[in-house]
């Protein structure tokens, strides 16, 4: 008599395997770098007030169960602390002192001390010390999790500074580590391990991406007017056969391809979000599969934008995810989808009328061109509901780089110029060595290169861009010295000033009502925030640490620049006042509060902001 047929054990039919970078040696590395980061930044942004115990440059902070951390930090720039990793230390509220005596505890060496460099367990540990929910300190967790496992992968994938030196702009993102100053960067809550082995940048792994056809009664085109109509653009992203393949995909169906747009679908969104949400359009017709356009594409440091490596003169294309990384939700709003070529064609517009933008400056200003919105039946016209379920599906084009270049120059994110490699070189230590230029003269040109249409956008035309490391480019020539800037993401990052300005006049309507504004007194904070003190708090220490400048010489170069573009314009001189940088103090804009303390994790029907908490001294400011 037969056998009954037997099941296969799991682990024959799927085999577990761990991650290469989830060993000790990597994740422990990373968890103590981790957790120095949050040390600083949370004591940055006053959520933690560690003791100072001098002499020296030692501080506590009593922990929730009466253990104390002690550990070495560094005072900069904006009153920023700099935690070193190799010196923190934890000692156990029954290590034979007094309860409570955190003063007592600190002394160098003690041999009740233990070396503590566990992110995860310190959130456990200072839950009641950060004020936190226990909502909130169940999903940061998570996403503290998340990070930190990215953080091992970037740690078990590094390369030398050397070797970045001579990557490409679109394989030099891959190697990026995130966000500087938010400590939960890469947490991007919904997807998988398997999703961001697959998806995250730092997996460096190119692919091709599916289209969709969707009906125009869901959908809507926008584009600046060398993009006037949907057929402009797909002759200039899509091949005549992949073009004639789509549309017979849609008359096989009796569906006629004039009422239909094509759009790239994210295939995580595809399956997490669009297939549920969207089923009924799907059933019907109004939304269709398509085969893929074959152009294979790198995901960059925002996880939803893809250069295209395979035609690089094609148009880079953004598309929502419905994952919860740094402070948002990674979606396409509708309404700035569908207004994004507009602002493109504004902003464009005042560069290419400007002198001094244009010739002198040469700066690159990659416009958001053509857009794809595609509205949800129900949540679009809902206002009350949480903002993620109303950025599902859509597409923008955004022009690239390549053919916007002079023979020579390279591009590369002003990220880069944080990173250190595995032997602790910077990235900007091995750029200025390249260069022959002293590292002082070689800064200088990176501001001269970097400020001046920031400062001119401001001063006439009270716009500012988020010039933060990911949407600042630095163009270097073939010297690697920094010659000009290139800035990117307009719809989200530009904001206006709230108080009119004769310039504003050419603003069309549609553009007046997407951008945002903001008083002149906060309007800097995009400068100050994005740039000052979420790249130049970062790049001021490197630079003292590896190039031998101090960090006061940095922040006077900063301030020259300053000065040397309101001296070339004094007709300005209102608008300096106005829009005063160097004022003696500034708000401390808060990111991770944000999280923390404003916004946590709960659903909300607007995206959240940065929280403010009190002031901090101002570097540029004369005394």
């Amino acid at each position: 008599m037969p056998k009954p047929a037997v099941a296969h054990d799991f682990e024959d039919s799927l085999p577990l395997l761990a991650p290469p970078e989830l060993k000790p040696g990597t994740w422990n590395r990373a968890a103590r770098r981790l957790l120095a980061k949050m040390l600083g930044e949370f004591a940055y942004e006053e959520i933690i007030e560690p003791v100072p115990q001098p002499p020296g440059d030692r501080h506590t902070l009593l922990l929730d169960d009466g253990a104390t951390l002690a550990f070495r930090a560094a005072r900069g720039a904006y009153g920023s602390w700099r935690v070193h990793p190799d010196t923190i230390e934890i000692r156990e509220r029954d290590a034979g002192t007094r309860e409570g005596a955190a003063e007592d505890e600190a002394a160098d060496a003690d041999p009740g001390s233990l070396p503590f460099g566990d992110p995860l367990r310190f959130l456990v540990r200072a839950h009641r010390l950060l004020a936190l929910d226990g909502a909130t300190l169940g999903h940061l967790i998570r996403e503290l999790s998340g990070t930190l496992a990215a953080d091992a992968r970037l740690d078990h994938t590094a390369v030398s500074a050397a070797h970045l030196a001579d990557l490409g702009y679109a394989e030099l993102e891959g190697h990026q580590t995130g966000h500087p100053w938010l400590v939960l960067n890469k947490g991007r809550l919904g997807f998988s391990a398997t999703d961001t082995a697959r998806w995250a940048p730092e997996a460096r792994t190119p692919a091709t991406l599916p289209w969709i056809a969707v009906s125009t009664e869901i959908a809507g085109y926008r584009g600046v007017p060398l993009l006037a109509t949907p057929e402009h653009l797909y002759a200039r992203e899509l091949d005549a056969p992949t073009r004639e393949s789509f549309a017979a995909a849609l008359r096989a169906r009796d569906l006629d391809p004039a009422r239909y747009l094509y759009l790239p679908v994210h295939p995580w969104q595809w399956d997490e979000v669009v297939l549920p949400l969207f089923g009924p359009a799907v059933a019907q017709g109004a939304i269709v599969p398509l085969p893929t356009d074959g152009d294979v594409r790198l995901p960059q440091q925002s996880i939803r934008t893809f250069l295209n490596t395979s035609r690089p003169d094609r148009h880079t294309v953004k598309l929502p995810l419905a994952v919860l990384n740094t402070l948002v939700w990674r979606g396409l709003p509708t309404e700035r989808t569908l207004a994004a070529p507009a602002v493109t064609a504004w902003v464009h517009g005042l560069r290419d009328g400007d002198p001094f933008l244009r010739d002198e400056c040469g700066v690159i200003l990659l416009g958001e061109v053509a857009s794809v919105a595609v509205e949800h039946p129900l949540y679009d016209g809902l206002p009350e509901v949480p903002y993620q379920y109303k950025e599902l599906l859509g597409a923008i084009w955004r022009e690239p780089l390549t053919g916007r270049l002079a023979p020579g120059e390279r591009a590369r994110t002003l990220a880069s110029l944080l990173h250190t490699d595995p032997e602790g070189r910077a990235f900007t230590a091995e750029l200025v060595d390249r260069s022959g230029l002293g590292p002082a003269v070689w800064l200088q040109r990176l501001f001269a290169a970097m400020l001046p249409p920031l400062l001119h956008f401001l001063y006439r035309y009270g716009t500012v861009f988020s010039p933060h490391g990911e949407n600042a480019i630095v163009v270097f020539d073939d010297h690697d010295i920094p010659v000009r800037l290139a800035i990117k993401d307009f719809v989200d990052d530009v904001n206006v000033s709230a108080r009119p300005l004769p310039e504003h006049d050419s603003m069309p309507d549609d553009v007046r009502e997407v951008l945002l504004t903001e008083p002149p007194a906060f309007l800097t904070q995009f400068i100050h925030s994005g740039l000052f003190v979420g790249v130049f708090r970062y790049l001021a220490p490197l630079c003292e640490e590896q190039l031998g400048v101090p960090e006061n010489d940095f922040w006077s170069l900063v301030r020259a620049e300053i000065l040397r573009h309101q001296a070339r314009f004094p007709e300005l001189k209102e608008r300096y006042e106005i829009f005063d940088l160097l004022t003696p103090r500034i708000e401390r804009l808060c990111l991770n509060r944000n999280r923390l303390h404003l916004d946590g994790y709960r659903d909300r029907p607007n995206r959240p902001h940065a929280a403010v908490h009190g002031t901090v001294p101002n570097p540029l400011h004369p005394s």
